[in-house]
């Protein structure tokens, strides 16, 4: 398996030691390739599919949203599943997507945003993590991959596209 990972993102560290403690658990070989502009990216791909692998997932990161479609176009081209946090992924043509909800992060801003303007002190609100994770699945394109997904899997995901 592949992962992308931009080098001038500011938690690219963190990102490339949580992506090597991942396949330990579940004995999985991974190969992180480093993008910065979208010939790297194209690069990047090439090398992941000559080394054998089988599926990308790209990390959380500014600049790798914003080539979401150059991504999505290279992994129709190699016929290689793509994963992201973000459900725009799949949303754009990527196979799936597991991370926090937005929806309910916003939300949650709009809660913090309204006890401020109430008069509480931001330093005394508890920092609050994300209890929402969205899972989303693009049926058009596994099987445009060739791929089945289980039932199982499908009846477990919150948005499935046909």
């Amino acid at each position: 398996m592949g992962a992308l990972v931009n080098p001038d993102y500011a938690d690219v560290d963190l990102q490339r030691k949580q992506l090597q403690e991942a396949p330990r658990t579940l004995t999985l070989e991974l190969q992180i390739e480093s993008a910065r502009t979208e010939r790297e990216i194209s690069t990047a791909f090439e090398v992941i599919v000559q080394r054998g692998g089988s599926a990308v997932l790209v990390t959380n990161d500014p600049f790798l949203a914003a080539q979401r479609h150059h991504i999505i176009a290279l992994a129709a081209r190699h016929v290689i599943p793509v994963m992201h946090e973000q459900r725009e992924y799949p949303l754009a043509g990527g196979l799936m997507s597991y991370g926090a909800s937005i929806a309910d992060a916003l939300r949650q801003g709009g809660i913090y945003v309204g006890r401020i303007l109430k008069g509480q002190k931001p330093a005394d609100l508890p920092v609050v993590q994300s209890s929402k994770f969205d899972f989303v699945i693009n049926l058009r394109t596994a099987q445009a991959l060739g791929l089945k997904i289980p039932p199982g899997i499908l009846a477990i995901a919150d948005e499935v596209i046909e």
